[in-house]
């Protein structure tokens, strides 16, 4: 069933509306590193140096912040066990994969049409 964007504007009054949760929740998900996270995250739990090696160019502040922030989201849980060395694992939530049921058919299209899209300016 397709979702028309009049009919989300009437079940969510103010989506676009300037401080509307919607826009930080974007923000999180849809930016370059939080979505490059819960992408990587869905093939599974993941260590630290895992989740750097699979995300090519992301630096470990910003790994660290974006994990944090996506954390704090409720999207990804945080496993800290009390070892030493200290071993943390990150895996997506019941919401994080919610989410990315929906994202991951959306990175499909991306993959399969950026160098139709990128391609002709370069």
């Amino acid at each position: 069933m397709s979702v028309s964007l009049a009919s989300m504007r009437a079940e969510h009054p103010g989506i676009f509306a300037d401080g509307c949760p919607t826009r930080t929740v974007l923000d999180h998900v849809m930016g370059k590193w939080g979505i490059l996270v819960l992408l990587t995250l869905s093939d599974g739990t993941q260590r630290w140096g895992a989740l750097r090696r699979n995300i090519d160019g992301i630096s470990e502040k910003m790994l660290a912040s974006t994990l944090k922030t996506l954390e704090a989201d409720g999207l990804v849980l945080r496993t800290a066990y009390p070892e030493v060395p200290p071993r943390v694992e990150y895996a997506l939530t019941d919401l994080g994969h919610d989410l990315m049921t929906h994202v991951i058919p959306l990175m499909g299209w991306v993959a399969d049409n950026a160098n139709d899209i990128v391609g002709p300016r370069e």
